[in-house]
């Protein structure tokens, strides 16, 4: 038997107010714990979009004699990357939260910089990339374990298997970067 307090109708209550009552699901997560996963991962989410959009940027704006291999590489990790975004979010929901709303919500919550420039080489696409995805791990894992003493069991093992993606992406992308330096 756990020592940690059952949900109780000021728990729903105390819920009710922080949400909207057609939102608030039903969950054996205190109010802070629920604030406190919602906390974390909503960024998370914000970064998704953020380099969703950057991959498919690159995907869409790419030159040169590595085109068509570049070209199915971001292709497919952005598809990964939009699955993630679904995983995360619906996690947050799950639990009692609210996540991502709008375009304005994902430029306040993230930290992935957006890519603006009118041209960018492919090797530095790779490596733009490449980073990207290094700083996704290293908050997914940050995550993880906020998840964890928050006693949300089930996200931090969402977000273990989307940290083993990132760091998939990384090492695609690290090969790629190592192949252009040394090209010559």
């Amino acid at each position: 038997m756990t020592t940690r307090e059952k949900p109780t109708s000021r728990h729903t209550a105390t819920q009710q107010k922080a949400i909207a009552p057609q939102l608030a699901t039903v969950t054996d997560l205190t109010p802070e714990e629920v604030q406190s996963v919602t906390t974390v991962i909503n960024p998370l989410v914000a970064d998704a979009f953020a380099l969703y959009t950057k991959t498919k940027n690159y995907h869409w704006h790419l030159s040169g004699s590595h085109f068509r291999d570049y070209h199915l590489l971001f292709d497919k990790q952005a598809k990964d990357i939009l699955k993630s975004i679904d995983v995360m979010a619906e996690r947050v929901r799950r639990i009692g939260g609210t996540t991502i709303r709008s375009i304005k919500h994902i430029s306040q919550l993230q930290t992935i910089q957006d890519d603006n420039d009118e041209f960018v080489p492919p090797g530095e696409m790779a490596k733009r990339l490449m980073d990207d995805n290094a700083h996704s791990a290293q908050m997914l894992r940050a995550a993880v374990k906020i998840v964890e003493d928050n006693h949300d069991t089930a996200t931090a093992n969402a977000l273990e298997d989307l940290l083993d993606q990132a760091e998939r992406r990384k090492w695609f992308l690290f090969e790629v970067v190592q192949g252009q330096n040394n090209a010559g």
